[in-house]
């Protein structure tokens, strides 16, 4: 019998105990799935533009991006669902030529009695004391300095008369999501508008020009990210990502195999959703539809994200559903979408959620916006998130065992005859090899059917390159338990 050293010589006379290690089987590590939270800074952030660094947590997200930046308040909402895994940042400045979105709360009346306002900005609430004997005008200053006292806000506020003026602290298109409404939580959480006080709210409008991902995605290498917040929704950046993430030339191609997901947020009615997932078809991304809530669609995408990231680093098989959100708030009861509604969403490349009677959301069902095939064609092969990462997985795994058994083998053909022990493989020692593999995969439930499984795996020497092994690996991924369907056949005695 052979055994083949790899560093040990042949020619060795010196007495007497020598020994190398050999680790090819041995590797039962895994990778870390980290996540990368792409967000705009402010003027004192102390981050730098563009370059991605490892985040030390949602304090720490304050200085690098700015208190109050979206940066800081994305960190915080992912930091909430997924307060363990590694987490970094892309920050990014606003573009030079953006603009900031504005709006407006306007005091029209005095109240007659004490009381107290409260204003949820971006779903954050700001309470302040209101006294009859105040003139519209002093409400208003008042306001204004309450708002600023809160620097977790996204916007900063002045006073002109009687009118209360918010300006985001980050310019761009995020910056219309800003959300403005008085007494959110109503009568019953204790919440309404003093006696006599009137107010009119001006939405946040008016941001332009989000900045550019290219450069910043550029940045990033070949380090893995598992878990990618992407803020924006704009064509440009779903572009952008599109081609980062890209299954021919990006990071799920051969070529990288360095594999990832983008989760995002778009607020609008049923009939925008629909266009706008009709729009996209994208297998790489999925993008959470809502519509009136108070939290930004930023928000919803970074507690979406991390929640989504926590349950799948533990199982990347197991159905999301029923994983319930941290941060963003509900939307009113009049503005959720109907059973018929979040069907058709599911089918135009939207995702859905429900609520609880509590205002707890949660996850119904994350999809991908693919949709169609390269002919324009239906085509639900990478319908739902859970088909990426259990693929993303399944390939880890396989590189594993080849990386660790094969890196310095011989390829001989089947049926050569060599010393029991040598450095040498063949087609059908790595069929062998896969078929184990996959039947450890099927047990730890990641993919079924392992008999079917080796009926169609091929492995086979190429034909004009004897030293490369062409590999035909029909795997069958697990299933997940969506729809349970029940027909009650009853009878009365």
């Amino acid at each position: 019998m052979t055994i083949a050293f790899k560093n040990i010589p042949s020619n060795l006379r010196v007495p007497l105990f020598y020994a190398e290690l050999d680790n090819s089987k041995a590797n039962t590590g895994a990778t870390t799935q980290r996540a990368l939270i792409i967000g705009q800074m402010t003027a004192s952030g102390t981050g730098t533009a563009n370059t991605p660094q490892i985040s030390q947590g949602a304090t720490e997200a304050k200085s690098i991006g700015g208190q109050g930046s979206m940066l800081a308040l994305m960190t915080a909402a992912y930091r909430a669902a997924d307060p363990f895994g590694e987490v970094w940042y892309l920050p990014l400045a606003d573009d030079p030529s953006a603009i900031a979105a504005t709006g407006t709360v306007a005091i029209t009346a005095a109240p007659t009695a004490n009381g107290t306002l409260n204003l949820y900005i971006a779903g954050q609430r700001v309470t302040l004391a209101v006294l009859s004997t105040q003139t519209t005008a002093q409400i208003a200053t008042a306001l204004a300095a309450a708002i600023n006292a809160v620097g977790d806000l996204p916007v900063t506020a002045a006073a002109t008369t009687t009118t209360v003026t918010l300006t985001a602290k980050n310019k761009g298109l995020a910056g219309n999501d800003i959300d403005i409404r008085l007494n959110y939580r109503g009568a019953a959480g204790g919440e309404t508008t003093p006696t006599g006080m009137t107010t009119t709210i001006t939405a946040m409008s008016g941001g332009a020009t989000n900045p550019t991902l290219t450069t910043g995605l550029a940045n990033l290498l070949d380090q893995p990210f598992d878990f990618i917040v992407l803020p924006y929704t704009d064509s440009t950046s779903l572009d952008a990502i599109k081609s980062f993430l890209s299954s021919t030339t990006g990071r799920w191609s051969w070529s990288k195999q360095i594999y990832g997901h983008a989760f995002a947020a778009y607020r609008g009615t049923l009939g925008a959703l629909t266009t706008f997932g009709t729009g996209r078809n994208d297998e790489h991304v999925s993008v959470m539809g809502f519509n009136d809530s108070p939290s930004p669609a930023w928000i919803w995408a970074a507690d979406v994200a991390g929640t989504s990231a926590s349950a799948l680093r533990a199982d990347p098989a197991r159905p999301l559903q029923t994983l319930a959100l941290s941060t963003v708030l509900a939307p009113p009861l009049a503005s959720r979408f109907a059973l018929t509604d979040r069907n058709t969403l599911l089918w135009d490349g939207i995702s859905t959620f429900t609520v609880a009677q509590d205002g707890t959301v949660a996850i119904e069902n994350l999809i991908t916006t693919y949709q169609l095939n390269s002919f324009g064609q239906a085509d639900n092969s990478y319908l739902e998130v859970e088909t990426l990462f259990t693929l993303a997985y399944v390939l880890r795994q396989l590189q594993s065992v080849v990386t660790s058994k094969y890196s310095r083998m011989k390829l001989a053909a089947d049926g050569t005859r060599f010393a029991p022990g040598s450095a040498i493989v063949t087609p059908g020692i790595i069929k062998a090899d896969l078929i184990a593999q996959y039947q450890t995969l099927e047990y730890n439930g990641f993919v079924q059917k392992s008999t079917q499984f080796a009926q169609g795996l091929i492995v086979q020497q190429n034909s004009q390159n004897p030293n490369r092994v062409d590999v035909l690996y029909p795997g069958v991924l697990i299933d997940q338990l969506r729809i349970f369907a029940l027909l009650m056949q009853f009878s009365l005695s």
